[in-house]
């Protein structure tokens, strides 16, 4: 059986002064004018919105040195849409880039794939990561290495790295729903004011996580600090806290402090 190798994929956006110029979607829309002259059948075979259609020619043409797309009204044969030569040298431009841009990740797959299948995992992992978008302040990936049923909920423990893990409580349904099991890579989110901060390792909290670290930085704001501690194999926790905290607390860069909170503040996260 031919061995299956994984291929890398990207979306290609040409952006302008004033934001976002062009995409795939706006590309094959002004295709789709070219192949029926027509902005409401032009619409519907993108598919995208009449009104989102023109908004998006409208874009174009104001930020293009020339305009992409003409529209006329009336006369003998009724009205039209039509791409300008500026138009169809545009599309070949970017179909263009897009393919040198494609030819370029088959080459870096091909060196992924070049006996070192686990890397080229790991490194679809990693992009997966940073391509979430969460309010969560701390995103962690563990691998979960113990799990505990009850009755109501389960508990979930993640390794981070060799001296730290996490603990979080959820509920059977969101066990069963994320096919939890031992092994298993996933993430956590804890937003930063779930998180409480501590620095005398003689204090006993009923919080079931204690990430220790140095604090590496203090962001002061009108009523809150927020404050990053980096452990020792580098991953970080923000925490937010009041500036009548900070002062207690004694809490300055370079100083050691304890990032605390509830294992029911952890939410955990899965890429299908």
């Amino acid at each position: 059986m031919e061995q299956y190798l994984p291929r890398l994929r990207g979306k290609l956006e040409v952006d302008g002064q004033f934001g976002n110029f062009l995409g795939d979607t706006r590309i094959r829309l002004l295709e789709a004018i070219g192949e029926h002259g027509s902005i409401s059948q032009a619409a519907k075979a993108v598919p995208l919105s009449y009104k989102a259609a023109w908004d998006a020619v409208d874009a174009m043409n104001n930020l293009a040195e020339q305009p992409l797309v003409l529209r006329s009204t009336g006369g003998k044969h009724g009205g039209g849409t039509q791409l300008t030569a500026q138009g169809r040298k545009l599309i070949a431009l970017y179909r263009a880039l897009e393919a040198e841009y494609q030819a370029a990740l088959d080459r870096l797959t091909a060196s992924l794939n070049d006996g070192q299948a686990s890397d080229f995992q790991q490194f679809s992992r990693l992009l997966k990561r940073l391509s979430m978008k969460t309010s969560a302040r701390n995103q962690f990936a563990g691998q979960i290495v113990a799990l505990r049923e009850g009755h109501v909920d389960f508990e979930v423990r993640l390794k981070l790295d060799d001296d730290n893990e996490i603990v979080a409580v959820i509920t059977r349904d969101s066990a069963e729903n994320l096919g939890l099991s031992i092994g298993m890579e996933i993430n956590a989110l804890v937003k930063s004011s779930s998180v409480l901060l501590l620095n005398d390792p003689a204090v006993r909290t009923t919080a079931r996580n204690h990430l220790w670290g140095e604090i590496t930085r203090i962001h002061d704001g009108p009523v809150n600090a927020e404050i990053t501690l980096a452990m020792k194999s580098g991953k970080t926790v923000c925490a937010v806290v009041t500036h009548d905290s900070v002062g207690k607390l004694g809490l300055a860069v370079g100083e050691q402090a304890c990032a605390v909170f509830k294992a029911s503040s952890v939410i955990l996260c899965q890429y299908a």
